[in-house]
């Protein structure tokens, strides 16, 4: 197998047209376009959706369903609300915030910058209440070949003990004195 891309990504909106154009104003994403049945193509259900894709940058496409027979749109109880998200990047920390500002401009209620050692982000939700992360990478290919080279051991020892491994310390001790200057 000789994957090439991610084609797409789908989420479930409340809203189509709410949603395309939230991700057309706020994040500057074009409307590549829709596909709407009556009927599920790969299962035959007869259950009517709008699908649509917006473009995410450099071939990538974020795409969401309306399905407006299906019961109201929830959440896992059981994961926060910080796990399942979408991070799009940014070219810079200058990019990110002009970004933050904009948001704060259209009123949303965004989290950071939060510097994780490697990359910076800003957080927020969109209309849907799908987390979006806004990063750009702040490291060195020294310090991707170094977190590259550990991450199977951490990988491993993660599995046995359920234990953050301590193989990259240095990016949070590296954070830590960072905050505490």
């Amino acid at each position: 197998m000789n994957i090439q891309r991610i084609h797409h990504v789908a989420y479930r909106c409340r809203d189509a047209k709410q949603t395309v154009e939230f991700y057309q104003r706020v994040l500057g994403m074009d409307f590549v376009l829709a596909i709407a049945e009556d009927t599920v193509p790969s299962t035959g259900a007869p259950d009517p959706y709008m699908h649509v894709f917006l473009d995410a940058g450099m071939g990538n496409v974020l795409a969401f369903f309306e399905l407006p027979n299906a019961p109201d749109m929830g959440r896992d109880a059981n994961t926060p609300d910080w796990v399942q998200h979408i991070a799009f990047e940014l070219g810079s920390l200058d990019e990110l915030r002009e970004a933050q500002a904009r948001l704060r401009r259209e009123g949303l209620s965004v989290v950071g910058p939060t510097d994780h050692g490697i990359f910076t982000s800003i957080y927020f939700f969109d209309p849907n209440g799908h987390r979006i992360e806004l990063t750009t990478n702040t490291c060195t290919p020294g310090q991707m070949a170094q977190l590259h080279e550990v991450a199977p051991a951490m990988l491993e020892e993660w599995s046995r003990t359920k234990k953050a491994p301590r193989h990259a310390a240095w990016l949070h001790e590296k954070h830590a004195k960072k905050t505490a200057s």
